[in-house]
């Protein structure tokens, strides 16, 4: 009898719906103007990496021969057109939500943004000046030769296709390239009328002022519309760690650059012969031409200026204090006493500085052992490892590299480490090492003692701001033991196993998650409780998949909170019936992993680096680590409690794909984000 298929989404359409949610926040009424315009903005930043690095993906895989697709289980070439009729229902969703309703509702709040046609002479002349004055010597028009090839374009920075006519005749028609420079505001504030705010952007100002470009021509008319090219940026490097691994490194992001074009993003109101001479210059495949309005690269709009005031904006959330923490007594010593857990971005991502600079002042701490990810521009972290280092600490500080997209910013504080005296380490040859774990030695009485730092986000006070993790200090020598063999194979650039109590991967993640769920199908089994609560970003590995529909074949009740790609489906008849999940988009970006084992009454929880997939296990050095303290435990469980509550921002992940909102019997508004917030607040009220 053959094997039955296991219900699997593809994990790039999964994607795509989880940024359907996000776009969902843009239409939401009862979100605050501003931050719906926002919202757009994150959905399009979203879309346009998605471009840059699974679009690509799936197009180096279209040329593999059909043995080689059968093994990859689906057609490349079939899902990316599948993934281009997506993009374009959600890109017309995003224009009617952006054109029709958000313009509309900022006119009620007497904001209005102008395009080049709806200057009245005031406003127009203010708008010349600023152009001659702050705009116009930027800008270096590229005149083409259509017999010639067309110029490199960049990589995501905008441009202007302009056809220049003259008496309407074909012979005497020209083209050219306008590239805006990143340099120049996207936006300018025009004077105020009447109370009435008006806002125009950088591309209607350079469409307003054509003729100022090109004024030495005899042209009569004068046509402009607005593209963005989005590249592979996928990097191709010797992965051998080496001295010259930065060198080439370097060179490869050259290389992004000029990547294969994936994605040619246009306004859909240009002309059809014009379109066509791009699609032939660029040599772009007809799934990579998206349809879009005049003003790309929408991701800019995060910084959308808010000219109306507080009410169209998310009030701000002061971070709390945790009580037992105090800024004027020892961290070390509360630590010693019992384990404590920040919740960001509710609590204050001081306390993670506060620990590091007293490891860097106190006589009693000999060595500091950490690995980042991705750090802030201004970064407290690197400031107080240095110091560290200048009062003769010895600190050993794993760099990841190959963090995509952080890759020249993890360069540049290498580069700053090096030259201050810290031990840098570049990573590992096969391996990204995505945990985020810190350990303390510290000498107290002639004994050596640890403590440590461990949490589910980057070691980066700026992302702390909005995404939810949680951070966890413990002394606790099960922890503490497994960090010093971690960390002395992590400074050997060598992966280790045999851990006590961490779930590390790449050696042992999978097969210690498969021993915990299969203890929950034994229980199920035998007639008793048995459940899983697992929080995660991602949930995309089939083996996990598979192991999960076992166990709700077995009877474990599973409840998942997924907040992106889930190629799991729930609720399949002889798969899934027992597993439900729900997705959760809010003000913050949720971003722990947090996964709950019943274990027959004894509840165990795990924190963790890594999302449930593939790369998560196969790929990276991730830490998972138990929470052994009742009080961090409970706290933790108060806050998933609330997600799984949720009846405000959580979605329902089912086999439609709809994106419903979950509903449950709960007679009040449970929002999750606003529940945990009040919760901490209350608890540890100073």
């Amino acid at each position: 009898m053959a094997k039955q298929k296991l219900p699997f989404l593809n994990r790039e359409i999964s994607w795509l719906y989880f940024n359907e949610r996000v776009l969902q926040e843009a239409a939401d009424e009862t979100v605050p103007l501003i931050e719906r315009i926002r919202f757009l903005a994150i959905f399009s930043s979203n879309l346009e990496e998605f471009y840059r690095v699974r679009v690509a993906t799936l197009s180096r895989l279209v040329n593999l021969n059909d043995k080689a697709k059968a093994l990859l289980g689906f057609n490349p070439k079939k899902v990316l057109n599948e993934i281009k009729n997506i993009v374009v229902k959600h890109e017309r969703k995003f224009e009617h939500l952006f054109q029709a309703t958000l313009m509309t509702e900022l006119a009620q709040n007497k904001i209005f943004i102008l395009n080049n046609t709806q200057l009245n002479v005031t406003r127009g002349e203010f708008v010349r000046s600023h152009f001659r004055d702050k705009i116009l010597s930027n800008l270096v028009p590229l005149m083409l030769d259509l017999n010639k090839p067309l110029p490199e374009l960049k990589d995501r920075s905008l441009y202007f296709f302009v056809r220049l006519g003259k008496d309407y005749q074909k012979k005497h028609e020209k083209f050219a390239l306008i590239e805006l420079p990143d340099s120049l505001p996207r936006f300018l504030v025009l004077p105020e009328t009447n109370e009435l705010k008006f806002l125009i952007l950088l591309e209607d100002i350079i469409k307003y002022c054509l003729d100022d470009i090109f004024y030495v021509f005899n042209y009569d008319q004068l046509e402009a519309f607005s593209i963005q090219l989005t590249r592979d940026a996928e990097l191709d490097f010797d992965k051998n760690v080496s001295d010259k691994f930065i060198d080439e490194l370097k060179a490869s992001l050259d290389k992004r650059k000029k990547g294969k074009p994936m994605r040619l993003l246009y306004d859909s109101e240009m002309p059809f012969e014009m379109l066509s001479v791009l699609v032939s210059k660029l040599k772009i495949e007809s799934e990579g031409l998206i349809p879009g309005n005049k003003y790309h690269r929408f991701g800019d709009f995060i910084n959308f200026p808010n000219v109306g005031g507080k009410a169209l904006e998310y009030p701000p959330t002061e971070p709390l204090k945790i009580n037992g923490l105090h800024r004027t007594e020892s961290i070390f010593k509360k630590i010693t006493e019992r384990d404590y857990v920040v919740h960001l971005p509710y609590e204050s991502y001081d306390y993670i500085i506060l620990f590091l600079r007293e490891a860097a002042i106190d006589p009693k701490v000999t060595e500091i052992n950490i690995t980042l990810y991705r750090l802030a521009e201004n970064s407290k972290v690197i400031n107080a490892l240095i110091n560290a280092a200048k009062n003769g600490k010895k600190v050993n500080c794993l760099v990841e590299l190959k963090a995509r997209f952080d890759e020249n910013a993890n360069i540049f504080w290498t580069n700053k480490l090096l030259e201050e005296g810290v031990n840098v380490n570049y990573g590992l040859t096969d391996y990204k090492v995505h945990s985020k774990i810190c350990l303390v030695k510290r000498i107290e009485k002639g004994k050596v003692n640890y403590y440590a730092n461990l949490a589910t986000g980057n070691f980066n006070e700026k992302t702390a701001r909005i995404y939810c993790d949680h951070s966890v200090f413990t002394s606790k020598k099960e922890i503490t033991a497994d960090l010093v063999k971690l960390f002395t194979a992590l400074n050997k650039r060598v992966v280790t196993k045999d851990f006590k109590h961490l779930i590390v991967s790449p050696l042992e993640s999978r097969n210690k998650i498969y021993s915990l769920i299969d203890r929950e199908i034994k229980y199920a089994k035998a007639g008793k409780n048995a459940y899983l609560v697992f929080k995660v970003n991602s949930l995309a590995d089939e083996g996990i998949v598979a192991k999960l529909y076992e166990a709700s074949n077995a009877g474990v009740l599973i409840k998942l909170i997924v907040r992106g790609i889930c190629c799991l489906v729930p609720g399949v008849k002889g798969f899934s019936e027992n597993i439900t999940v729900i997705s959760i988009i809010d003000k913050f970006l949720e971003h722990a992993r947090v996964f709950i084992y019943g274990n027959n009454g004894k509840e165990e929880m795990y924190l963790s680096s890594a999302d449930l997939m593939t790369r998560n296990f196969e790929h990276r050095v991730e830490v998972g680590f138990p929470v052994l303290d009742p009080d961090v435990k409970q706290e933790i469980r108060d806050i998933i409690e609330f997600q799984l509550q949720d009846n405000v921002k959580a979605r329902d992940i089912n086999q439609k794909n709809d994106n419903r909102y979950h509903k449950n019997r709960l007679a009040t508004k449970i929002r999750a984000q606003v529940q945990a917030y009040n919760y901490l607040k209350t608890k540890h009220q100073i």
